[in-house]
């Protein structure tokens, strides 16, 4: 990161997706560190009622998804892979000049468990900076714990989240927001092509955490 942090105490953030485990999770521990957040879906009732569950003393509300991705200032992406390129399709004038921070592994399962899918772009990343062509797209928080990330318990994650793109600022701005959940440290992780390995990796992750019954993640070391 640069020497001059970026401000983003103000970021209202907002998660497309945010009904599942992971935009839950991710969307309490922001509204913990004191944003407010959005909580995105196609049904506007299903997006409410995720947020309810967060509990009524966070900032954390529910909406459709379009007006979540027009109301926020950075907006998350964590929908299931299969529904990645339609929704961002269908969203491309919401999302126009945002940070879009896409979490999404393409991933497949079988008996002998998760595997990496190939990707026409590259990555599920380079597949939205193909998309929408007119936001700041940013790779990062594939290997957060949904788990850990919900569970009260848990006050500090033991975690750095690579942060991969190719605008400065906008990578500058998504570490600055990993920091705010504590116990995390956002870490430039390269140029948005360099993704696919990242998404990539969590394959090998769900694989470890089948093996060990943990929730690991990943730490740098000598940074």
């Amino acid at each position: 990161m640069s020497d001059e942090r970026p401000e983003i105490a103000g970021l209202t953030i907002g998660i497309l997706g945010g009904t599942g485990d992971q935009g839950k999770g991710l969307a309490r521990r922001f509204a913990l560190a004191g944003h407010r957040v959005l909580i995105g879906s196609r049904d506007a009732a299903r997006a409410a009622q995720a947020a309810a569950t967060l509990g009524e003393d966070l900032p954390v509300r529910g909406a459709a998804n379009a007006e979540v991705a027009a109301g926020a200032d950075v907006v998350i992406v964590a929908v299931p892979w299969d529904g990645h390129r339609a929704i961002l399709e269908s969203l491309r004038a919401e999302l126009a000049g945002k940070i879009v921070v896409d979490c999404v592994n393409p991933l497949g399962f079988d008996k002998q468990g998760a595997f990496a899918l190939e990707v026409p772009e590259g990555s599920a990343a380079q597949q939205a900076a193909a998309v929408l062509t007119g936001s700041r797209v940013v790779a990062a928080f594939h290997h957060v714990s949904a788990v850990s990330l919900l569970d009260p318990a848990v006050a500090e994650l033991d975690l750095d989240v690579l942060v991969l793109g190719d605008d400065r600022a906008a990578t500058d701005t998504v570490q600055e927001l990993a920091s705010r959940i504590p116990g995390v440290r956002g870490v430039y992780g390269g140029r948005l092509r360099n993704a696919r390995q990242v998404e990539a990796f969590t394959a090998n992750l769900i694989s470890i955490n089948r093996r060990y019954k943990a929730h690991a993640g990943l730490r740098i070391t000598d940074v």
